[in-house]
């Protein structure tokens, strides 16, 4: 299997107990997630070799958070150290018409206070064969937008390829900020996780004036926008309510699109961390030379598999995800 970088932070997740809110909460459940370290996980889970970049306070949360990702078989060697603190977030669970809402508690961390790269990069990118990231991480400081810029071209320098998640968050900065920041890494990028409204309100692309969703016209436009970028990929999402939702995988590859099935989500356990299922087992089928209609089946049935755990990662392995594939209906596997 191939060996695969991620780049972000780590953070300590807590969650509200369904029915309740976060102004009237007095116990939380308490989990680790990040999106570059929730895609690191799932990868492992796949089978791949798989190496999470961070840095992470030197304390019992910290530890804790490291623990996390070796439970998992991802390899902690490029997990630094030191700072003040650990990320936090809380996650306040909607029900019905109640969306769920994210309140971040990241300042000052210790990977969001990066002034400098602290990594060797000549071992740290060493026999790495995919780097992925998100618009998550330049999103967190000036500092930081510099630093993943920096580390994009020292890997396209190894010939390494650029997976990038724009995964943009409206809670950290502006699409103006997140447009300019965005459009300076994408020209090294190779897979790109990027959708309708990214196109549109980042990329700058012309909105289609149809009535009819035609997400390949935004695809042939990124691409021609952005013609390194060998892939691009997204979801499309229904919400009927928070607990039930329609999800259908999209791939663009050598000029086509190549869609999933319709999965109907009901109930929803946790939707965190449905986008980095998604983001992994697309990268596990480019990584494994998946034929694309296979890539997105297998991604989409991925995420859907992620939708009934609670956590923001996803613990399931080729072969279960493989059997929600070939099992038509929900029955009893025996």
């Amino acid at each position: 299997m191939s060996s695969i970088l991620t780049f972000g932070e780590i953070m300590l997740r807590l969650s509200t107990y369904n029915g309740t809110h976060l102004s009237d909460s007095i116990n939380f459940q308490a989990h680790y997630g990040g999106a570059e370290a929730n895609v690191a996980i799932n990868l492992a889970n796949l089978g791949h070799n798989v190496t999470f970049a961070s840095k992470v306070p030197d304390n019992a949360l910290g530890l804790a958070a490291k623990k996390h990702l070796q439970k998992y078989g991802v390899s902690t060697k490029e997990l630094l150290f030191g700072g003040p603190r650990l990320g936090t977030y809380y996650l306040d669970f909607g029900t019905g018409e109640r969306p769920s809402s994210v309140t971040y508690d990241r300042a000052y961390s210790s990977f969001a206070s990066l002034q400098t790269i602290e990594w060797d990069l000549d071992q740290l990118f060493e026999n790495v064969s995919i780097f992925h990231l998100s618009g998550i991480t330049p999103a967190l400081s000036e500092t930081l937008a510099e630093m993943t810029l920096t580390m994009v071209k020292e890997a396209k320098k190894r010939n390494i390829k650029i997976s990038f998640d724009i995964n943009y968050r409206s809670k950290l900065w502006h699409p103006e900020q997140a447009s300019n920041a965005i459009g300076k890494i994408l020209p090294f990028v190779d897979y790109c996780s990027a959708g309708k409204l990214d196109a549109i309100y980042l990329l700058g692309i012309p909105e289609q004036q149809t009535s009819e969703s035609n997400l390949d016209y935004y695809y042939q436009k990124m691409h021609k926008k952005y013609s390194n970028i060998q892939v691009f990929y997204s979801t499309i999402r229904e919400v009927i309510s928070t607990t039930s939702n329609n999800l259908q995988g999209t791939l663009w590859q050598d000029g086509k699109t190549y869609v999933s099935k319709v999965h109907h989500l009901h109930p929803i356990v946790d939707r965190v961390g449905g986008g980095d299922a998604f983001a992994a087992g697309i990268l596990h089928g480019l990584a494994t030379g998946a034929d694309p209609t296979y890539n997105v089946s297998f991604a989409t049935a991925s995420s859907s598999l992620k939708h009934t755990v609670f956590g923001d990662c996803n613990p399931f392995t080729v072969k279960e995800v493989e059997n929600m594939l070939d099992n038509v209906s929900a029955k009893i596997n025996r």
